[in-house]
């Protein structure tokens, strides 16, 4: 089986890039018009001719490879298995014969709904998966037909045979073979795509094709990358968020054997040298005064007591207003009323943030694992006064993202861009597991407040809820203006557009500053939403003395796809079947990024210990390209929301973040792992996302069945920290 490719192409900018559907055979492109790389305008075309925002592109060589260039990132989701399958199925070849290069930054691989080429929102197969099947098929149907004028026959009688060769009764000619034929001919306008019913590939079980090359230590991550004469960085960043320099003194930092260079940089003070080894010693050496600002009085504690008095407080901004809550509860007082409350959480991903940067004369290259190329590149053009098509970014393998590698302002990248720049030589900024524990960018602290009235069923007949916390949509400029009279989309969704059955319903955003860095985090907002939206509904099942699966059903009526999840969740699950002694159910449902996931936990209580031993999950996704890699991704999204629910925080007192590495912001461990098993319900469903929606329910799962098991209420995340004074 052929290895992926794991460096970009760095001839591609001689080439051209297909727009959209087309396919590159021998030297042509077949398709749509192509956006030169470096030019950025249509091959061939005039300078008034529009540029197609694409998806792929896909290559035949005479040589018999197939090749499929992916603008998007691999940080462990398996893309780069299941967007070769997608192709493979219809090109009628098996997968492991698809190489995979990673894609330089091209409008070809732009997002449908932004002219941005990035990672994230669980969209890279939903977004792909059409444009690369109809790529395979016109291929396929132009090898057919250049087959079929080599043989002087009609197309209509040959066929492929599934190993990359046409085929006519004994005949048979290999892809490779007639690619230079194919490059010359008319692609059809249109092709018939495969009737589902007849996949070969997607669908069925295909084992991971970079698997190899990460085992074998080939596949190159951003801390792989070596260039020569390359020198390595550290910076030395303030200790309180918002603080500024004032002076520093490296007289003994210069005397670190291996150090090369100390300078200031807008972040702080970078030391260059030798090793990252050397680096980390010589900023140990430095000796920096700050001016820590308004920063050194923040604390999370002071953060929880304003957030949860601005909740109660009317005038926000209006997200969802659904008949009259105002009216529904005058003179008369709500049922229940909860606070909600989760902190601010870090990223943790495994392999340590990290860039290198070559600035030489009027260009630049960057090495790195990104989620968001088009940003980088901006910015760091923007950084060194250079145009974006002076800028090459090389995207490598990522140790994990969940959003911290996708930064809008590109925080990462623009430091190294700065540490490198008048150096002449390639660097490598290097941050440690505390650098990036302590630096910023978090998920937002949110609090929620919920009230609600009941009716004489025991149903909410009326629901106000508030929502207090940080916009992430404001710190991105691109995306600013999908903040509406003032209401960032990403800090409401799940709570203004939930898909209960409640006549009165008002949702309220008071959005908040303060000198904390965000971004978004594995599921967005979402990953608070569904933790108050769920914990409430139990609450309110529990007053009316309800089962909270009945609840949820009564509510959903007239949802028959949130139904079928939930159903099909508690039935696998066994709820309402004999426990084992001491053990707990808790149930949850969510809808995220087009994809419904409904969640059973199994939860024992051992004094403060909490202990998850099986959690059931039903997913309505649509159409599932790869079980194998759509479990895993279902599994590693329960795995990371359940570290953040059992003990992720990230707290501050004086203005510094109290906790630094895995040993005081830990991830689940192997032992404490429970039994997952993921249940895909076969859907006519647009296809949604899979790297996300699996964050969400546990969580609020988790809660519930912490009640089940103990009569007391988790209002407030993390459980660890929260349990003994839950009420």
């Amino acid at each position: 089986m052929p290895e992926p490719t794991l460096k970009p192409d760095t001839n591609l900018g001689r080439r051209h890039f297909l727009i959209g559907t087309g396919v590159i055979l021998g030297g042509l492109v077949v398709g749509f018009r192509v956006a030169e790389r470096r030019t950025g305008r249509a091959a061939g075309a005039g300078a008034g001719d529009a540029i197609f925002k694409p998806n792929a592109f896909v290559r035949i060589g005479a040589d018999d490879s197939i090749t499929v260039i992916i603008g998007k990132s691999e940080m462990g989701q398996g893309i780069y298995t299941g967007l070769p399958m997608v192709l493979a199925e219809e090109l009628d070849v098996d997968p492991s014969r698809v190489r995979v290069e990673i894609a330089p930054v091209d409008p070809a691989f732009n997002m449908p709904w932004l002219p941005t080429q990035l990672t994230g929102g669980s969209s890279s197969t939903n977004t792909t998966y059409q444009t690369l099947r109809q790529a395979g098929a016109t291929a396929r149907a132009m090898l057919i037909a250049a087959a079929a004028s080599a043989w002087n026959t009609d197309a209509s009688i040959l066929t492929t045979s599934g190993d990359g060769a046409v085929v006519n009764g004994e005949q048979r000619m290999r892809y490779g073979a007639l690619a230079d034929a194919a490059s010359k001919l008319a692609p059809p306008k249109t092709v018939p795509l495969k009737d589902p019913a007849n996949f070969s590939y997607i669908g069925k079980r295909v084992h991971r094709l970079d698997g190899p090359a990460k085992v074998s230590g080939q596949a190159e991550f951003g801390l792989d990358v070596r260039r020569p004469g390359m020198l390595f960085a550290m910076v030395s960043r303030a200790p309180v968020f918002g603080a500024t320099l004032k002076g520093f003194e490296d007289q003994a930092a210069r005397a670190v054997p291996g150090v090369i260079d100390v300078k200031q940089v807008p972040t702080g003070v970078a030391v260059i040298a030798k090793s990252t080894y050397a680096a980390r010693k010589g900023r140990d050496a430095l000796e920096v005064e700050w001016d820590e600002g308004v920063g050194a009085t923040f604390s999370t504690e002071k953060l929880s007591e304003e957030y949860r008095a601005r909740s109660a407080m009317p005038g926000g901004a209006v997200a969802a207003n659904v008949g009259d809550v105002s009216a529904a509860m005058a003179g008369k007082k709500p049922v229940i009323e909860s606070v909600y409350e989760v902190p601010f959480l870090a990223h943790a991903c495994m392999e340590p943030l990290n860039c290198v940067v070559h600035v030489s004369g009027d260009r630049c290259d960057i090495w790195t694992g990104t989620q968001w190329q088009s940003g980088d590149q901006e910015n760091a053009a923007k950084a060194l006064g250079l145009k974006p098509h002076q800028v090459n970014i090389h995207t490598t393998f990522l140790g994990g993202g969940f959003g911290r590698r996708g930064n809008g302002v590109s925080d990462i990248v623009v430091e190294a861009v700065h540490v490198a720049k008048g150096v002449g030589k390639p660097v490598q900024t290097v941050w440690t597991r505390e650098d990036d524990t302590r630096g910023g960018y978090y998920r937002p602290y949110f609090v929620h407040r919920a009230r609600a009235m009941l009716n004489e069923h025991g149903m909410p007949h009326a629901w106000q809820h508030s929502i207090v916390g940080q916009s992430i949509f404001s710190t991105v400029d691109m995306l600013k203006p999908l903040i509406k009279d003032g209401v960032d989309p990403a800090s409401v969704e799940g709570v203004s557009d939930m898909p209960y059955a409640v006549p009165n319903l008002h949702v309220e955003l008071h959005t908040t500053e303060n000198v904390v860095p965000i971004q978004w985090w594995r599921s967005v907002g979402h990953t608070h939403t569904a933790f108050a939206v769920n914990c409430f509904l139990d609450e309110m099942a529990a007053v009316a003395k309800k089962d909270p699966v009945e609840y949820r059903r009564a509510l959903l009526a007239d949802k028959p796809r949130h139904l079928a999840v939930l159903n099909t969740a508690v039935e696998k699950a066994g709820w309402g079947n004999a426990l084992p002694a001491g053990h707990f159910h808790g149930v949850a449902l969510h809808e995220s990024f087009g994809t419904l996931v409904a969640q059973v936990a199994e939860v024992s209580i051992d004094g403060d210990d909490v202990r998850v031993h099986r959690v059931v999950c039903a997913v309505d996704c649509g159409q599932v390209v790869n079980p194998d890699q759509a479990e895993a991704q279902i599994e590693g999204a329960i795995v990371f929301g359940l570290s953040a629910a059992l003990r992720g925080e990230i707290t501050i007192a004086d203005g510094r973040v109290q906790q630094s590495n895995f040993n005081d912001y830990a991830p689940l461990r192997m032992n404490e792992m429970p039994i997952i098993e993921t249940h895909f319900l076969k859907s006519a469903a647009p296809m949604g996302g899979l790297g996300e929606p699996g964050t969400p329910c546990i969580a609020p799962a988790v809660c519930n069945a912490i009640f089940a098991a103990t009569g007391k209420r988790i209002r407030k995340l993390p459980i660890a920290t929260n349990l003994t004074s839950a009420s």
